[in-house]
C-alpha cells in the first residue's frame, strides 16, 4: 500500500532522509518512530506530496507521489499533530468545507458528513463551534475530516499528543476499528505504549536512515525480552538485557551489595529505541539533526 525505493531528501549539504526502502502492507498499522530530527516528518511530507524527493521514488496504492500526485492524494487522509481546524466555524462547517474541496456533490457531502460524525460519535456536536470543543473532540473532528473521501491509507502524526489517558484509549479504539475495516494506518507517535498497543510492525528512524524494522516482539528480541534495572550507588541506573526471565533473575541475584534497588521486568519498545539510538523517544538528536554531506 505504501512503497518507497531509495527515497532521499537533501537540503543543501544536509541529508534529511537517506535512501529509505520501505513497504507497508495493505491493512497494516505501521508505527514510525525516531528522535526529533531523525527524518520522520520529512518522510511523511514526501509520502503526502508536500515535499518533492531529491531522489528515489514513493507510491501510495500504486500511484507515484511525484508523477501522479492527484491520484495519490485520493488514496490517503492525514490527521496532523497540530490543530488545523477553523476555530470560528462549527464542526459541520469544517467538514462541509473539506467535502467541497474534495469536490463531493451536495447529497454526497451531507451523507458522508453525517456518516463520519456518527462514526466518531460527534453527531450532537455538529452545530458547535470548534473552539468550544475539548482536545479529544477536536481530534475526532480531524479524524472525521480525514476520512470523508474514504481513503485507503490514513497518516496519523502524533494523533493523541496532549490528551488524557481515557481520551487516548478512545481514539485507539477508533483506530483499531478503522483498521479492522481495511484502512492501512501509518502512525508516528512519541508514546511508546501507543506503538506497542496498536502497531503490527514498527520502523525506527535515526539520522535519516531506517535502523530497525519488525514486529514489536521481534525488535525486543534484538535487545532481550527481559530487562534488569539496577540502581548503583543511589544515583546511576543501569539496564542489562537477557533473552529470558531465568537469566535475568540469576543476574539480579548476583549483584553486589551497593546495588540497593533492582527491578526485573519485560523489555519494551522504549528499551529497544534507547539501545539503538542512545536517546528516548521525543528527544532531540545530538549534533546536527540530519547527517551532513560534508
Amino acid at each position: 500500500m505504501i512503497v518507497t525505493e531509495k527515497l532521499s531528501k537533501t537540503y543543501g549539504r544536509v541529508v534529511a532522509v537517506d535512501g529509505l526502502d520501505l513497504e507497508v502492507k495493505p491493512g497494516e498499522i505501521f508505527g514510525f518512530l525516531g528522535p526529533n530530527g531523525a527524518g520522520k516528518t520529512t518522510t511523511i511530507r514526501m509520502l503526502t506530496t508536500l515535499t518533492r524527493p531529491t531522489s528515489g521514488r514513493a507510491s501510495i496504492n500504486g500511484f507515484d507521489v511525484v508523477a501522479q500526485p492527484l491520484a495519490a492524494k485520493r488514496e490517503f487522509g492525514v490527521v496532523q499533530q497540530h490543530l488545523s481546524l477553523d476555530r470560528e466555524l462549527t464542526v459541520w462547517e469544517n467538514l462541509e468545507l473539506t467535502a467541497r474541496l474534495r469536490h463531493l456533490g451536495r447529497k454526497e457531502r451531507q451523507r458522508c458528513i453525517t456518516e463520519m460524525l456518527a462514526y466518531v460519535e460527534l453527531e450532537e456536536a455538529a452545530g458547535r463551534l470548534v473552539e468550544e470543543l475539548s482536545g479529544g473532540m477536536k481530534r475526532r473532528v480531524m479524524l472525521a475530516r480525514a476520512l470523508l473521501h474514504r481513503p485507503r491509507v490514513l497518516f496519523l502524526d502524533e494523533p493523541t499528543v496532549g490528551l488524557d489517558a481515557q481520551t487516548r484509549r478512545r481514539l485507539w479504539a477508533l483506530i483499531r476499528r478503522l483498521n479492522s475495516e481495511g484502512t492501512t494506518v501509518f502512525l508516528t507517535t512519541h508514546y511508546i505504549e501507543e506503538a506497542e498497543a496498536l502497531c503490527h510492525r514498527v520502523g525506527i528512524m535515526h539520522r535519516g536512515k531506517m535502523i530497525a524494522l519488525g514486529t514489536p516482539r521481534r525488535l525486543r528480541e534484538r535487545v532481550g525480552l527481559y530487562t534488569v534495572e539496577a540502581l548503583w550507588n543511589g544515583r546511576d541506573t543501569r539496564y542489562t538485557y537477557f533473552p529470558d526471565r531465568s537469566r535475568a533473575v540469576a543476574y539480579s541475584q548476583g549483584l553486589p551489595p551497593e546495588v540497593k534497588t533492582v527491578v526485573v521486568r519485560e523489555s519494551n519498545l522504549e528499551d529497544v529505541f534507547v539501545e539503538l539510538t542512545g536517546r528516548k523517544v521525543g528527544e532531540e538528536d545530538d549534533g546536527f539533526s540530519y547527517r551532513s554531506l560534508a
